[in-house]
């Protein structure tokens, strides 16, 4: 991998920004009659400070460097290594037994929030985010407004109604590859209903689209292999155990993430999403098609540093990771040093 060459963009810090602003606020009010502010007249603020009317420059400013993320390939389509996840966006949290996580990150993703969030991983960078039907709307807005090449692979579901609605929804939306959410495709598996899948995919690929295939089981992948889906990529749940929250080996059961809930400390609790990542890891080394790992920060339990490390040299062709506006610059830049200095990577990149 080629180091990134490219300098951070100087920038005026944003203290030094409400700064100037406050003089300039200053300066309208000493150029006025003393009767007028004892009458309380309305200044404009954004005359004296005309940076809060211009957000594509407070973007700016909050982006701060651009960074030259390795791309790979699926299909015709150019990714970054480094792909936006969408669950934070959506307000699932995955945090464990905290009942209020999933509001909080409702309550902080308003639209305008969610528009900026786009903007500002594209100015940094990445070129690919996740999507789903329901947050779609967010992402067609911020085409529209801001101009956004960013490109979209939407997760579908498979409604027993219909198996292809969700499919169809997603490429009306304009979404650029599509795959089988993980949990989806895990239940199909789980309920031997493998032909199913088989069907959506290649629907999927008629209709002119790399088709993937999710999973939190490496049993999805095994299946899907046997059966000689024509998958074009996965996209697999991914992360060591070295955490804290992390239950017994000894307790973990195929098909039980995002599926199960027990109020007993040694077992799952939305706490793990690779019950067995030695044995992803394993499998994964034969399957010559890109994978894009995700939850590989583990919800939140893990740093980006030591999961995306992980993820990389353990296989991944790419990493989805949920971010926060305030997460942009630090989780991109710490991804683009991982992979300009990954040393034991032992699996071929197949992107």
């Amino acid at each position: 991998m080629k180091k990134k060459t490219n300098e951070p963009v100087t920038t005026e810090s944003s203290e030094s920004s409400l700064l100037k602003g406050r003089r300039r606020i200053l300066k309208a009010l000493a150029g006025l009659p003393l009767l007028a502010i004892v009458k309380k007249i309305t200044v404009n603020v954004s005359d004296a400070y005309p940076d809060t009317a211009i957000p594509e420059e407070r973007l700016s400013e909050q982006a701060g460097q651009k960074f030259e993320i390795p791309k790979g390939r699926i299909g015709n389509l150019e990714i970054t290594r480094l792909i936006m996840g969408c669950n934070l966006i959506s307000g699932y949290a995955h945090a464990r037994d905290l009942v209020y996580a999933n509001d909080l990150f409702k309550a902080y993703h308003t639209e305008e929030k969610v528009l900026e969030t786009f903007r500002l991983a594209e100015m940094s960078g990445i070129n690919t985010t996740f999507t789903t039907n329901p947050n779609f709307h967010f992402f067609i807005k911020y085409l529209k407004e801001y101009g956004g090449k960013m490109q979209s692979i939407n997760q579908t579901y498979i409604r027993s109604e219909d198996i292809y609605e969700d499919i169809n929804l997603a490429i009306d939306n304009g979404a650029r590859a599509l795959y089988i959410q993980g949990g989806d495709a895990d239940r199909h598996v789980k309920e031997g209903k493998i032909s199913t899948l088989a069907s959506a995919i290649e629907y999927i690929k008629k209709k002119g689209y790399p088709a993937g295939i999710g999973a939190h089981s490496l049993e999805v992948i095994k299946a899907a292999e046997k059966e000689s889906i024509p998958v074009d990529f996965y996209v697999k749940t991914f992360h060591h155990d070295k955490y804290w929250s992390a239950h017994p080996v000894s307790e973990r059961e195929e098909f039980s993430v995002d599926s199960r809930r027990s109020l007993d400390h040694n077992k799952i609790n939305d706490n793990m999403f690779d019950l067995f990542a030695e044995k992803t890891m394993e499998y994964m080394k034969g399957i010559k098609k890109p994978w894009i790992a995700f939850k590989v920060l583990a919800g939140g339990a893990i740093r980006p540093a030591d999961g995306f490390r992980f993820a990389f040299e353990n296989g991944a062709d790419f990493i989805c990771a949920g971010m926060f506006d305030f997460q942009l610059t630090s989780d991109i830049k710490t991804a683009c040093e991982v992979l300009s200095g990954l040393k034991n990577r032992q699996r071929g990149w197949y992107s």
